[in-house]
């Protein structure tokens, strides 16, 4: 067996696995850990606990220690220089007409070194900037490109729902989207409908998509030739979420909705037959 304790480089970021080494902790207490990028804060999410050696796929690295008050301080201080940062990166990039919006500083746990993240539509040339930048702060700086959806993470807002932005709140990662699952669930096509703030397609158009797919699973296919009671029909829609389906008479051409356990499937590719004109 194998103790370990999860924690969080940043509200919203993946939970990481360490050694508690005998630290006690408790949720929500702040850590001091060792990461590729040397020393980092971190939060406990989940207290230690015992799993099967065989579920660890690689040594974990102790827990440095539990964070003093000093270890908090420095962070909070850290967010004013972020903010200096990011003005300072600011006029510098416009005095180097350089293409570029700049979204957010931060700084490591050793406050030696600052990451500022951007957007940019094509590649930026910023060794100047980064020279100039450099002298000003003090300390080694690194640039790193946005996606949008990364940019919609770092920055935050609301959705078109009125909540914080899923990515803001909880989501830990980006899970692939695509147009197919706004079709399963009969959304409209319109992008300004459902596109987030970022611009690309809903994350949250991935929630409910398993679910709609089963019950579309359920249901006739569009042009399904169907028998009712009021006689043999053609589906022309559904309602996944109720369970109906949308039929059109084949005598009457009337077209009526009914649920699914009143119909049954005669065979798929029926269409009325065309009126003959004397």
């Amino acid at each position: 067996m194998a103790q370990i304790v999860g924690v969080r480089l940043k509200k919203t970021g993946v939970v990481r696995y360490f050694d508690p080494d005998g630290v006690g902790l408790e949720t929500n207490d702040y850590v001091v850990v060792e990461t590729i990028r040397g020393l980092e804060l971190a939060q406990v999410v989940i207290t230690a606990k015992q799993v099967a050696a065989s579920a660890v796929t690689k040594p974990l690295k102790p827990i440095v220690r539990k964070a003093e008050p000093e270890d908090i301080e420095r962070a909070q201080e850290s967010e004013a220089k972020e903010r200096e940062a990011m003005v300072e990166c600011g006029k510098l990039a416009e005095k180097l007409n350089l293409p570029m919006k700049v979204l957010l500083a931060q700084y490591d746990f050793d406050g030696k070194r600052v990451s500022i993240y951007f957007r940019a539509a094509e590649r930026v040339d910023f060794r100047a900037l980064v020279r100039d930048l450099a002298g000003r702060l003090k300390v080694r700086v690194d640039f790193r490109q946005t996606r949008p959806r990364d940019e919609a993470k770092l920055l935050g807002g609301c959705g078109r729902c009125g909540r914080e932005l899923c990515c803001t709140g909880f989501l830990t990662e980006f899970a692939p989207v695509s147009i197919k699952m706004a079709k399963v669930q009969n959304l409209p096509l319109n992008p300004m409908k459902i596109s987030g703030v970022c611009d690309r397609l809903m994350c949250c158009l991935v929630y409910e998509n398993a679910f709609y797919q089963a019950l579309r699973e359920r249901l006739p296919r569009y042009g399904q030739r169907v028998s009712t009671v009021r006689g043999v029909a053609k589906v022309v829609g559904t309602n996944p979420l109720k369970e109906t389906v949308l039929v059109e008479l084949a005598e009457t051409q009337v077209t009526v909705e009914l649920p699914l356990n009143e119909l049954t499937m005669v065979n798929s590719g029926y269409s009325p037959e065309p009126s003959t004109k004397s």
